[in-house]
């Protein structure tokens, strides 16, 4: 792989991610599915400022991210890929897949544990949704998915490429995914068939649980229907629905110290 590319990882990931968030950011004020039902101003100062906190962790807790991860670990033939000496484009291929599952899995367990159900739930409680949305995620949550990350690549010793690969369509899919956009009717329902559209994913935050708790997938829904997740539409429709948590609805529950605080209050689902 392309050393500058490996060595300025982080900076180009940034830049590609900031250029995706500005551009679902232009199309939900130009075209926004929903109206908002308060300023958008304090949502994004919260949602903004929790992605920062959680970015300046990772780079303190973590002195090896997922990229580092695989490249020690090909360096040491460490990992299943690496020790079954796969062709390159096998390794990238398997590793993609595997990675993919295991972001759902990691979402559906989140959702199942109560104790990451509280870390979780600092997403879910955003009584709007919109490409914020995708940022929003208490620093706890955050740690420990980077560390389920960096097991999960050294283990399966997934090539540096396809981890740089999935991090971006990671970050991609979920700025979409979020996103308080329309897509046309006819192009929507065939995409659908392959990939998670915003109509999908914004049945994952229904007010419903039975609705929240399906469509976990964010980039293919082949999981979803895989293993029963799977679900077409809203039962109050797409422009209708409520959105978010019952007991974090309010101003006061939206601050940066409340969500910070909140997964140590008990609430019942």
């Amino acid at each position: 792989m392309d050393t500058w590319l490996l060595e300025h990882e982080p900076l180009v990931r940034l830049a590609a991610s900031a250029g995706v968030l500005a551009a679902m950011l232009a199309w939900e004020l130009a075209a926004p599915l929903r109206p908002a039902l308060a300023p958008r101003r304090r949502r994004w100062v919260t949602n903004f400022a929790l992605a920062v906190l959680d970015a300046a962790l990772l780079r303190l807790a973590f002195p090896l991210l997922a990229v580092g991860a695989a490249q020690a670990a090909a360096a040491h033939g460490f990992g299943a890929l690496n020790a079954l000496a796969a062709p390159g484009w096998l390794a990238f291929a398997a590793s993609l897949i595997a990675l993919d599952l295991a972001i759902y899995a990691q979402h559906r367990v989140s959702h199942r544990w109560p104790l990451l159900w509280r870390l979780h739930r600092v997403h879910h409680s955003d009584p709007e949704v919109d490409a914020s949305t995708a940022l929003r995620f208490h620093p706890l949550e955050i740690a420990l998915s980077m560390l389920y990350k960096l097991v999960l690549v050294t283990l399966l010793g997934a090539p540096a490429s396809a981890v740089i690969a999935f991090e971006f369509v990671l970050n991609a899919c979920a700025l979409f995914d979020h996103g308080n956009v329309r897509l046309p009717p006819r192009l929507e329902a065939v995409l659908r068939w392959v990939l998670v559209t915003p109509e999908l994913h914004r049945i994952h935050h229904s007010i419903h649980r039975d609705e929240t708790d399906s469509n976990y997938g964010f980039s293919v829904v082949w999981w979803d229907r895989l293993f029963g997740t799977w679900r077409a539409a809203p039962r109050e429709g797409q422009a209708r629905m409520a959105l978010g948590l019952d007991a974090f609805r309010t101003p006061a529950e939206q601050t940066l110290g409340q969500l910070l605080l909140q997964p140590l209050r008990e609430t019942r689902r």
